[in-house]
């Protein structure tokens, strides 16, 4: 959390205020959030064994200072702002991050968890509000990347994103592995954007219990697993995002998706479907909650020959 619906919520709600506009400065904060050439991979706040280790100075250039946005992009839960250039810099918002706008006049909250402010200007100059990211717990972070090469190279790792997955992606990616396949859906590699909440959502109106082997699945069920996936993140989007804790959108708006989750967060409740109890368990290191009735186990299994 945040998953796709609320990255892509953050990235639409920013973009008309960002695109034409030129980054005049900018305040870091908290030097072991950012990650430019050089770092760690993961940044310093991650790095293990770099102790003595000291971050080099940022450039203004490292976080398109004197740069105009030229556009938005994501993929997964990663979201990057481009400059004319092609440098841009990429964040990812983890379990607390906030990615957020201030119109002209207004001032950043001046509490420990705002890490980075830009500054913004618009064509004849003028103030042009402020973009800021803030994160509490600090598994996000801010990537500066020289160009779109670097971009492809990092996102090359991702598998297909959620919203426009298609079944035979989703096929490739479940293909021989006896993992469960709602742990396969949370690996990022098989699936960009889909986490706790989406896969869930996913599983239930597809009818696959969550324990199932994902190469055990047949075609069929790959099928309706790849259009459920999609239709919830579009579901998700449209509602705004889930707000269960911190997620606000660009515009520091709520999301109302949380009120339509059939079964996330409903473990013992009634199922909306068949009225029964939804059942908790524990997937991949995950609280995951299914329906025993509508998510029967060996539902959508492939029949071996002579069965």
């Amino acid at each position: 959390m945040p998953e796709l619906p609320e990255v892509e919520c953050t990235r639409r709600t920013l973009e008309p205020h960002l695109v034409g506009r030129v980054v005049a400065s900018v305040g870091v904060r908290r030097r072991d959030v950012v990650v430019v050439p050089g770092d760690p991979a993961g940044g310093f706040s991650r790095a293990r064994g770099k102790g003595g280790v000291t971050p080099r100075r940022l450039r203004r250039a490292d976080l398109l200072v004197g740069d105009r946005v030229a556009r938005t992009a994501r993929r997964g839960k990663q979201l990057a702002v481009i400059g004319e250039s092609g440098r841009m810099v990429l964040v990812h918002l983890g379990m607390t991050g906030q990615l957020s706008y201030l119109a002209p006049g207004s001032r950043p909250a001046g509490d420990a968890h705002v890490h980075v402010v830009w500054t913004l200007k618009d064509s004849r100059g003028e103030e042009a509000g402020r973009l800021v990211f803030r994160d509490p717990r600090r598994f996000g972070g801010v990537w500066a990347l020289p160009d779109l090469a670097a971009l492809e190279r990092r996102w090359a790792a991702l598998g297909p994103d959620g919203l426009t997955l298609t079944g035979s992606e989703l096929a490739r990616g479940l293909a021989g592995t006896r993992r469960a396949v709602k742990a396969a859906l949370l690996d990022q590699g098989v699936v960009a954007g889909v986490g706790n909440i989406y896969a869930d959502e996913a599983l239930f109106l597809a009818g696959i219990h969550p324990l199932t082997p994902g190469a055990d699945l047949d075609g069929a069920a790959v099928e309706r697993l790849a259009g459920a996936i999609r239709r919830v993140l579009r579901e998700g989007i449209e509602a705004g995002g889930s707000t269960l804790r911190d997620y606000v959108d660009g515009l520091g708006r709520a999301g109302t998706y949380q009120t339509a989750h059939r079964v996330y967060g409903r473990g013992g409740e009634a199922c909306v479907a068949c009225g029964g109890v939804l059942e908790s368990l524990w997937v991949g290191q995950r609280t995951t909650v299914a329906c025993p009735t509508c998510q029967p186990r060996g539902g959508g299994r492939r029949r071996s020959a002579g069965r």
